[in-house]
């Protein structure tokens, strides 16, 4: 099961990708990756993994190649973004740090990294190009799927979010740790914008989750069920 990305910018620049949703850690690809891969360099302060077992970071492993790819390209650029998932295919002109922001979200989400992988169910349903109630519908959508299933199997279900909230201020600090890992290597450009657009989603469930909820209200609610409560 995978997904594939093509980021066309002129005749000179196009990017072909292919990410395979369920995958280990590319030990290949580390030996041959850049220094600032490396696990120890900006580690995580909560990262689970063991030096002894892991030379690199896992994410930073898979990501590697598409920043390389993109360094010293402005994010205004216009980019061509197409997208074909199991079930279907997107295309849209974008501009190119939404169509990065896009691919590195579906990486990260895949890689090895324990507490990245949290967001796997969503890569698994990978919507490209999602704003951000979007990303707050579905995350929470699916979150809550997981707690009905947990009462189904007699586990406790959390239907408060407390959580979800918990789980992305984990992921945040994963988010502080690599923005100082690629800080340094991406310099002023297109990859240092996505990312930051990124974060700021994933931010937004700790920071503000009601005010989310809230603004996601409209779309789960329809007339007739609020007159029904009232």
């Amino acid at each position: 099961m995978a997904i594939e990305y093509r980021i066309t910018l002129d005749d000179e620049h196009e990017f072909s990708y292919r990410i395979e949703l369920d995958r280990a850690f590319d030990h290949e690809g580390a030996a041959q990756a850049p220094k600032w891969t490396r696990l120890e360099y900006q580690q995580c302060n909560n990262c689970p993994l063991s030096r002894d077992q892991f030379s690199h970071c896992p994410a930073a492993v898979d990501l590697h190649r598409v920043i390389e790819d993109f360094q010293g390209l402005p994010a205004v650029k216009k980019a061509q973004v197409w997208v074909r998932t199991p079930e279907r295919e997107y295309n849209k002109l974008v501009g190119l740090d939404e169509g990065l922001r896009a691919l590195l979200g579906v990486i990260m989400a895949t890689s090895a990294c324990p507490l990245l992988s949290r967001l796997k169910p969503m890569a698994k349903q990978h919507l490209p190009f999602a704003n951000n109630h979007e990303f707050v519908l579905r995350t929470v959508s699916l979150y809550l799927a997981r707690q009905y299933f947990n009462l189904r199997e007699g586990r406790h279900a959390d239907w408060e979010l407390r959580g979800l909230v918990r789980s992305f201020q984990q992921l945040q600090l994963v988010n502080q740790a690599f923005w100082q890992r690629i800080h340094g290597t991406c310099h002023a450009d297109s990859n240092l914008k996505a990312f930051l657009t990124f974060f700021s989603m994933a931010s937004s469930l700790t920071c503000s989750l009601e005010t989310q909820l809230q603004k996601i209200r409209p779309l789960v609610m329809s007339a007739g069920e609020e007159r029904e409560i009232a």
